[in-house]
């Protein structure tokens, strides 16, 4: 009877929750959700977890279609999309962005966070929702930072112990100038590249090298054209969960809210995943024959040390200063 009872308790919220869904404004909608990896990749599976949960929350009217392997185009491909309203949602990296606004540059900035806990506090918190209200001026609305990770360099040529054994190498960087001064500076041959043009120019020796999380040179399989990991973790990139705003001012208050709360629990549900995808991705590489390389505390203080013309060329741009100073303000917080 016990059981019974329960089953009959469980059977009455479920379809009370369902209910509530059903009786809540959504209107029936295809929703098309771009990002640039695999599907198998991270990105991938928390693509499918905000589906599912927007399915469960709009009581099955929406329905959440994922298009990985940059099949809706390249990240800035596919913001101009959201922009002019030909597609809804999207996940990409921040560092795209700096071409719609400026700022979100700072979190290019290498060697800003120290760990992942820094990462998040800074980003769930006033300063990264800040950032995120700055795009809607320019068409877009973010949601949710999620988590791309620790970046680390990959390439064909050589093992990678000290900033020296970088030179020269033909190195795939973002289209962004940040990426491009700090490369630079380490003595590389920084080459600005969409990611959905990365590993055939890597396998074709167009470029020799490239730098990504663990878990993306994993996903996209880059051990495949690459010998030489370097783990660096030389900055922390993040991910955005960006919607068209053209479109998002067209859904109603119910249907809002229910976005916004799928887009948290994909958020916490990417960042487990991702973390624990990483410290396999490590195991992974070396199965499939990477050769990794650790630089010392003193070789990475080195690297560190080059930076600060980047740091500073950035700061120098018109309003820069501020959101660094922010930034550096907000960290000096957590630290104490």
């Amino acid at each position: 009877m016990n059981r019974l009872f329960k089953s009959i308790v469980i059977g009455l919220a479920v379809a009370g929750s369902l209910a509530s869904a059903q009786a809540a404004d959504f209107k029936p909608r295809i929703v098309r959700f771009g990002y640039g990896l695999a599907e198998d990749s991270n990105q991938g599976r928390a693509v499918r977890y905000f589906a599912e949960e927007m399915g469960k929350l709009s009581g099955g009217k929406w329905k959440v279609k994922g298009f990985g392997g940059a099949s809706l185009g390249s990240d800035p491909q596919m913001q101009n999309a959201l922009i002019g309203g030909a597609q809804e949602i999207m996940v990409g990296s921040t560092a795209t962005l700096v071409g719609i606004v400026s700022d979100f540059g700072v979190y290019d900035l290498p060697f800003v966070f120290a760990n992942e806990k820094e990462a998040d506090t800074v980003l769930d918190g006033p300063f990264g929702q800040k950032l995120m209200d700055k795009l809607q001026a320019k068409g877009m609305v973010g949601l949710v930072y999620w988590e791309n990770g620790f970046r680390n360099l990959t390439n064909s040529k050589r093992p990678i112990n000290k900033m020296e054994d970088m030179a020269g190498i033909k190195l795939r960087v973002m289209q962004n100038p940040v990426y491009i001064d700090m490369f630079k500076g380490f003595g590389a041959n920084a080459v600005p590249l969409a990611f959905s043009e990365l590993f055939t120019a890597l396998e074709t020796g167009t470029v020799d090298g490239q730098e990504n999380p663990v878990t993306t040179i994993e996903s996209s399989k880059f051990y495949e054209v690459q010998k030489h990991l370097a783990l660096t973790r030389h900055v922390y990139s993040p991910w955005i969960v960006t919607v068209s705003k053209k479109w998002y001012d067209g859904l109603s208050a119910d249907e809002k809210k229910a976005l916004q709360q799928a887009a948290a629990a994909s958020r916490d549900f990417e960042r487990k995943d991702s973390r624990a995808a990483s410290a396999k991705a490590i195991e992974v590489l070396k199965q499939k024959g990477m050769q990794i390389t650790t630089p010392s505390d003193t070789e990475l203080g080195r690297m560190r040390a080059t930076t600060t013309v980047a740091v500073d060329k950035f700061a120098a741009q018109p309003g820069h200063a501020e959101v660094v100073k922010e930034l550096q303000a907000e960290l000096a917080k957590l630290r104490k």
